[in-house]
């Protein structure tokens, strides 16, 4: 099981605990510390993933479970009606974010907040997150918004501003339970309903179409 580079201190503490209480012939709490160091390890696991390298299909960017679905206005990115969808990432999902296309990141913006449960409506636009504005190869905008949640505390980026991707690329990671939030053109046509189990970098949430007269370079 690949584990991401991020996990590894939170890993390494009970692991070595572990191994003091071990020779200290304490038993149950090494075993205890072990349970805990395999516990967190879950929880930075990152498998990998296969893509479906589809041009005009978006795909998740996160594990977990749609809880949004709906059309609203996006006034940072888009600066128009788009659709918003939803994922609420719980603590046993992989929380490895992807990219949902194939493009460039344009620009990204850490907003310092609260931290209420990441299902809460109001996570959105009070708790901490961090904004990924993205261009597809066709110039299209969307939105990437990783929301932090009551455990988890931090959004962690892999790429930074200027640098391009490939559909299903690693761009970030949150800890420990929380949400993201993705906007699409309005033209987009959703694939997915609330409720719906989605997988990073693998489940398509929406068919884009590529802007008329594209030509790949």
């Amino acid at each position: 099981m690949r584990i991401n580079p991020e996990g590894k201190p939170y890993i390494l503490a009970p692991a070595l605990a572990s191994a003091v209480l071990g020779l200290l012939g304490r038993r149950k709490a090494a075993a205890l510390t072990a349970l805990s160091a395999a516990a967190v390890a879950g929880f930075f696991r990152d498998p990998e993933r296969r893509p479906p390298h589809h041009r005009d299909l978006v795909v998740s960017p996160a594990d977990g479970r749609i809880i949004v679905l709906k059309r609203t206005f996006e006034p940072r990115w888009l600066k128009r009606e788009a659709w918003q969808i939803g994922i609420f990432m719980s603590v046993l999902d992989v929380h490895v974010n992807r990219a949902p296309v194939s493009g460039t990141l344009e620009a990204i913006e850490h907003q310092p907040g609260t931290f209420l449960p990441a299902y809460d409506p109001e996570a959105i636009v009070r708790n901490e997150r961090r904004y990924y504005y993205l261009l597809r190869i066709d110039r299209q905008p969307l939105l990437v918004v990783q929301v932090a949640g009551a455990l988890a505390r931090r959004t962690v980026p892999f790429i930074a501003a200027g640098e391009a991707f490939e559909q299903g690329e690693r761009i970030g990671m949150i800890r420990f339970g929380s949400r993201v939030e993705v906007y699409l053109p309005i033209d987009a046509e959703p694939l997915v309903t609330i409720g719906h189990k989605v997988r990073a970098g693998e489940t398509p949430l929406a068919i884009l179409p590529l802007e008329e007269g594209y030509v790949a370079s």
